[in-house]
């Protein structure tokens, strides 16, 4: 009689951290270069966690970030895996698309002209 050991399961765990995308970065780093050419951010901070990936926004180094760009892929099929969250920690955008959330820094770059 030929008997085998049992296969062992292997359950999926996902990845072991969530780090953005080049195409990604390619999108959030050209909002931040307009914005530090405007003058009004100076320095950034990626974070690359278990359960999500936080890109931060700094006005000087030493101070806590003015917005952080969130990717949580767990809300992929809810709310949407990106948000923009500013320095009080509400929610100022959430959604699927990246580009869509970022308009939301966008407007601070608007300014008008006398």
């Amino acid at each position: 009689m030929n008997a085998q050991p049992p296969i062992p399961m292997m359950s999926y765990q996902g990845p072991q951290q969530v780090a953005f995308q080049r195409d990604e970065l390619g999108v959030i780093l050209s909002l931040y270069g307009r914005m530090v050419a405007a003058g009004e951010w100076r320095d950034y901070g990626i974070s690359c966690l278990r359960e999500v990936a936080v890109f931060s926004i700094f006005r000087r180094t030493a101070e806590q970030p003015l917005y952080r760009v969130e990717k949580r892929p767990n809300l992929r099929d809810k709310q949407g895996q990106y948000s923009v969250i500013g320095m009080d920690g509400r929610i100022l955008k959430r959604g699927h698309d990246l580009r869509t959330v970022l308009r939301v820094l966008e407007r601070k770059l608007i300014r008008a002209i006398d």
